[in-house]
């Protein structure tokens, strides 16, 4: 956003872009935890994730598209990447729970966005 609204031509992002990392939207990591503590009696941990590896040159294209950045976005290769792959394996909360992630990467960054410019004041406001 403050790219975007500053009129900033460039943003410069680290690495090459190729590492890919898994986003899990919030509603759906409610809903599974609400769900968990409804229908789960044991103890071993379930991982909630959208088994959705995106790479970080896709994250950093689509959050430019969504916050309507126009400018270019200029990767550093001097830079690290990072750990190759962040991803989590989440079959159990499929297997015990019946749960699956719905919400897409874009759309759940656009609600965000969305969610981000209606209450910028209350999001930027320090906490009490």
């Amino acid at each position: 956003m403050e790219a975007k609204e500053s009129g900033a031509s460039t943003i410069d992002v680290w690495g090459t872009g190729s590492a890919s990392r898994e986003y899990l939207y919030v509603e759906d990591a409610a809903a599974a935890i609400v769900l968990a503590a409804q229908v789960h009696e044991g103890v071993e941990p379930i991982n909630l994730g959208s088994d959705r590896e995106i790479t970080i040159r896709e994250t950093a294209e689509t959050i430019a598209r969504v916050t309507g950045f126009t400018g270019e976005l200029k990767w550093d290769a001097s830079k690290p990447d990072g750990q190759p792959r962040r991803r989590i394996d989440p079959s159990r909360a499929a297997e015990m729970l019946g749960w699956r992630a719905t919400m897409g990467f874009a759309e759940g960054l656009q609600r965000t966005v969305d969610w981000y410019l209606a209450n910028r004041e209350l999001a930027e406001s320090p906490p009490r």
